[in-house]
């Protein structure tokens, strides 16, 4: 639940909303999902964390990157690691939790409720001291992927669970064939639990 007058902020796990996203079927028109936040309440911020692949001349999730940061995101990256797995595939990792956490937790005596885009069990805590702070957590994932993409820790300590499913006919657009290649260098997210 929202109400018209407290002071929102957003806080999106780029890599597993993207992930949690692409597990149903559609992509994120984040245009539209900060509007639809932006009608929910007074939207004072809205976070997208993501690592990049610096090594590459070009990175497939760059134009998301700079199209964010014009567009009212405030951007927190970092540099992805790169290593070979024991199977030989090449893998990127890039995990943000911390950033994501120290920024919630010195924005949370500014707002009255946090929105956060992720699944990641990880994040049990830090909702749990936001409460203590007074401020309500709402997160959005999914439960209709297979296996689930929200750690049901997490579903349980929030305020309000937001299934991203629902959220398709308002921020939702079909995946582009791009987007495929995409995919395929976006940081590796955190387990759920």
């Amino acid at each position: 639940m929202f109400y018209r007058d407290e002071r929102l902020a957003l806080f999106i796990d780029g890599s597993n909303l993207y992930a949690a996203a692409k597990a149903l079927g559609f992509d994120i028109d984040y245009k539209l999902l900060r509007t639809e936040f932006m009608r929910r309440g007074k939207l004072l911020r809205a976070f997208y964390y993501t690592a990049l692949l610096e090594s590459e001349e070009y990175s497939p999730i760059r134009p998301l990157v700079d199209w964010l940061n014009y567009n009212g995101f405030t951007m927190v990256t970092k540099p992805a690691k790169e290593y070979t797995d024991s199977m030989g595939r090449r893998k990127v990792k890039g995990n943000m939790d911390i950033e994501l956490c120290v920024d919630a937790m010195e924005l949370a005596p500014h707002v009255d409720h946090i929105v956060l885009f992720s699944g990641d069990g990880d994040f049990r805590p830090l909702i749990e001291s936001l409460q203590r702070q007074g401020v309500r957590v709402s997160v959005v994932s999914t439960i209709r992927s297979n296996p689930p993409m929200i750690s049901d820790d997490l579903r349980r300590q929030a305020d309000n669970f937001i299934e991203l499913y629902e959220l398709k006919d308002v921020v939702g657009r079909p995946p582009r064939p791009e987007d495929e290649e995409a995919s395929n260098m976006v940081p590796e997210m955190a387990e759920t639990e």
